[in-house]
């Protein structure tokens, strides 16, 4: 469908659709492909930039002058929020999880290139010290607009909405399950709302990188129906039609272990393609999986949306040489 929601351009589209044909093989089939939005364009890439199309123009129709949000140390949402700032000619202010590493690397070297303003919630949530930060630039004459972690509300979902609508231009193969990583939710929400409003009729799959099943299923069930109403669609989703596998949280979130291990390796050597140690590596994880254990049969075609996160494998090089 054709969305008419205001929009700024930040992403490269459509990003391909490849075949992983030697993943394929080594696995024992199936068909596998691959939609890179890893190369969305926008300061090592990623699903975000894609909200962020419909999330910083928003804030530019309401005259905001600085992008306030919330994530963790290397949070992939953080720095395309940083990158989009700087490319509109807004501050950005970035609120992260914890105390300050002794050094930074990956996202948060970037979030520092970038010219982010940083700030570290030490031992209070997130939510609470950016609730102070967007009341103290308030209070300094200042417009902040606040983003939601993973910038996942209906305004942000409405990005895979249309990402869906331009997946099924790109191809007329068939599709049994689309299979992507899941945390906050809106990802996962847009490209069910998306498939809902273009008919697909394949399994929308989210593995969890970090939220028990049924807390995911209902996330991604209310910010699904959000979308729909925002986009003049009567649908309601339920929790229990949300498919989701939340049986990969292995030893936590951002926690890489010898599963997400083994899909980066397998991605790259069969492949060249990278994939990371918190979400995509976990969700391509979850796919080998379930391929091996047969719950994905050999005569089925299966698309792996990639969502980037390329940049926190410099912040794991201990863990991965």
């Amino acid at each position: 469908m054709k969305i008419t929601l205001p929009r700024i351009q930040l992403t490269s589209l459509p990003t391909p659709v490849e075949p992983l044909n030697r993943l394929g093989k080594h696995l024992g089939g199936p068909r596998i492909f691959i939609k890179r939005d890893d190369l969305t364009g926008l300061a090592g890439s990623g699903n975000k930039t894609r909200k962020l199309e419909f999330l910083v123009a928003d804030a530019l129709l309401k005259k905001a002058d600085t992008l306030i949000t919330v994530g963790a140390v290397q949070s992939n949402h953080c720095r395309q929020t940083a990158a989009a700032a700087a490319k509109v000619g807004l501050r950005c202010i970035l609120v992260l999880r914890g105390h300050a590493p002794a050094e930074p690397s990956g996202n948060l070297l970037l979030d520092h290139l970038l010219g982010a303003d940083i700030r570290w919630s030490g031992d209070r949530t997130r939510e609470e010290v950016m609730d102070e930060v967007v009341e103290g630039e308030r209070s300094d004459g200042r417009h902040p607009y606040p983003i939601p972690l993973g910038g996942s509300t209906p305004l942000g979902a409405a990005a895979y909405v249309a990402a869906m609508d331009e997946f099924m231009r790109q191809t007329t193969e068939r599709c049994d399950r689309i299979v992507f990583p899941s945390s906050s939710g809106g990802t996962h929400a847009g490209l069910v709302a998306g498939a809902h409003l273009a008919g697909y009729r394949g399994q929308v799959l989210g593995i969890s990188v970090d939220e028990e099943l049924e807390t995911l299923q209902e996330m991604v069930a209310a910010i699904a129906t959000g979308t729909c109403r925002l986009l003049g669609d009567d649908k309601t989703f339920t929790p229990a039609g949300i498919q989701a596998n939340a049986d990969y949280l292995g030893g936590g979130y951002a926690v890489m272990g010898t599963a997400e291990r083994e899909a980066i390796d397998l991605f790259a050597r069969y492949e060249g393609i990278l994939v990371d140690p918190v979400y995509t590596g976990r969700a391509a994880a979850g796919l080998i999986d379930l391929i091996r254990r047969g719950v994905i049969a050999r005569d089925e075609t299966v698309l792996f949306w990639h969502t980037g996160g390329i940049p926190a494998l410099w912040a794991y090089m201990n863990e991965l040489i």
